[in-house]
């Protein structure tokens, strides 16, 4: 009864640090990187949808992006949501392929995107909190229910917390990293 709450706990907190992988991500560090235009959507025939089923995008150079629209009509409408998207980029079309060069962050906007990656981690640690709670309460509900003794209630709280101490430090090891990223030059 024990573990296949713990299996579920292990399994909500494992998807946790992939979602807090995938918001890091997103956050750009000055490297050009081809997942940095993910979250960007492009109208196409009437549906949004996101840049790379409509473009190829791959990393040209350290600072530049290369988009390549599967559609010749598609280069406008690419251009323009990754100008409206809030990236604050600038691409240029030249010809079927459009570029876009990544500014060098400042010292300021490398200070707010650590704000940033600070609050996603927090949001983290706290999602992790917060399957530990739901895991006692159910423990606490066996032992009502005379399912579990006091004693199995106590070895599978343990393991909930270890299982948690073992993710936040995940969490904090992937915030550190991200963090020295940012503010290299």
């Amino acid at each position: 009864m024990t573990d296949a709450t713990i299996k579920d706990a292990r399994e909500r907190m494992d998807k946790t640090l992939e979602s807090l992988r995938s918001e890091l991500g997103k956050i750009r560090t000055g490297r050009a990187h081809p997942s940095l235009l993910d979250h960007v959507h492009v109208e196409y025939y009437g549906t949004e949808v996101p840049i790379n089923q409509v473009a190829n995008v791959n990393a040209e150079d350290a600072r530049t992006l290369a988009v390549q629209p599967y559609e010749k009509d598609m280069i406008g409408k690419i251009e323009k949501a990754i100008m409206t998207s809030d990236l604050g980029l600038n691409p240029s079309s030249q010809g079927m392929v459009i570029r876009v060069p990544l500014p060098a962050l400042t010292e300021e906007r490398r200070r707010e995107l650590v704000k940033v990656v600070k609050s996603e981690a927090e949001g983290a640690r706290v999602a992790v909190r917060n399957i530990r709670r739901d895991a006692n309460n159910t423990f606490k509900q066996q032992v009502k229910d005379k399912a579990i003794s006091e004693d199995d209630e106590k070895r599978a709280q343990d393991e909930i917390q270890k299982l948690t101490d073992d993710h936040i430090a995940r969490i904090d090891k992937m915030l550190a990293d991200k963090e020295n990223e940012l503010m290299e030059v």
